[in-house]
């Protein structure tokens, strides 16, 4: 079983950048990506950024598509979330998920971290 560990989120004026990361402790059989979601308060869960593990295809969201890059380092199994120009709105609790499907469905993913809160001043 996969076990799945978010950092790097703080508290960031308008325009600003960070960098999260998601931690594994393994691969499970059959996890062929990562995806980052975001959950803001009293919304339902976001599909942010994904990146396949084998061939490092990318996905983006409308939302971000353009300020963020997803990125992995297979040797560690790391996936990372580099955020830039941060609006209000993207204050959010981040967090990574592994599937086994490509998809941008919350449901599908199979393990999930405990999340990173980001918080973007304006």
């Amino acid at each position: 079983q996969v076990q799945l560990v978010e950092s790097g989120g703080g508290l960031v004026q308008a325009g600003g950048s960070l960098r999260l990361s998601c931690a594994a402790s393994g691969r499970t059989a059959g996890s062929i990506i990562m995806g980052w979601f975001r959950q803001a308060p009293g919304k339902e869960r976001e599909f942010v950024a994904a990146i396949t593990w084998s061939g490092g295809n990318t996905y983006y969201s409308d939302s971000v598509k353009g300020r963020s890059t997803i990125s992995r380092d297979n040797a560690k199994n790391t996936v990372y979330l580099q955020m830039n120009s941060l609006k209000p709105e993207d204050t959010a609790v981040y967090y990574c998920a592994a599937a086994t499907v490509v998809t941008p469905v919350a449901a599908a993913y199979n393990y999930w971290g405990q999340g990173t809160q980001v918080t973007v001043s304006s």
